[in-house]
């Protein structure tokens, strides 16, 4: 049986774009300048997260006022904006300009749901703002994932139900999400997102029909 999809709901930091590298040269610069320990593991564990919850993943107990934590964050985003602004079309993810164009072709509604207050302008560097239906990104919900509030958001601005909606993600916060909010969940990547219903290296090569028969088994 083959599901019916109405509308698809993609995470931006792993999924539209590869931006995770990114994040992790701009936070491993802050701690370089801050003289505190970061590696890949912490990094990990920051996947999914705003940037307020990324940054207390950062500071791994260490105590900072509330100026201290502004300006942090504000460093860690100047960092990050540095080196986005060399992003271009080409930066899309594999796949996903295929997958959102056969979306839009056949009337599925096409969707963001992210913890980034930068992913509009991601997208405006991808050249893909106009494809998006409804943008749900770091300032639109109170409850960032893994509450699923994003996804219900991004869900009910395009009239789909979860139901009948797939969501993209690529970090464990976000699946987790995904799943309590009743979606379908495709994970991208690897044993990060096992938890997913269909797990895939990257978007390339997949289909709408290819979700819809593997989703709907």
């Amino acid at each position: 049986m083959s599901l019916e999809i109405h509308a698809l709901i993609f995470d931006l930091d792993g999924v539209v774009a590869d931006t995770n590298p990114l994040h992790h040269r701009s936070w491993s610069r802050l701690a370089r300048e801050e003289g505190i320990p970061f590696d890949d593991a912490l990094h990990v564990r920051m996947l999914g997260l705003n940037r307020r919850n990324s940054l207390a993943v950062f500071l791994n107990g260490r105590q900072l006022s509330e100026a201290g934590i502004q300006d942090w964050m504000a460093r860690k985003n100047r960092y990050f904006l540095e080196q986005l602004a060399a992003f271009t079309p080409g930066d899309a993810a594999p796949g996903v300009v295929a997958l959102i164009h056969e979306a839009r072709v056949t009337g599925v509604k096409v969707t963001l749901g992210s913890s980034s207050q930068n992913a509009r302008l991601v997208l405006k560097q991808l050249g893909l703002l106009d494809q998006f239906d409804a943008i749900g990104d770091g300032l639109t919900v109170k409850n960032t994932k893994p509450a699923p509030d994003i996804f219900l958001w991004s869900a009910a601005q395009v009239g789909a139900s979860p139901a009948h909606t797939i969501v993209f993600e690529d970090s464990p916060a976000g699946v987790q999400a995904a799943l309590t909010g009743g979606f379908w969940t495709v994970g991208i990547g690897d044993k990060l997102v096992q938890a997913a219903h269909l797990v895939v290296p990257s978007l390339d090569g997949v289909t709408l029909s290819s979700l819809a028969a593997r989703l709907g088994e």
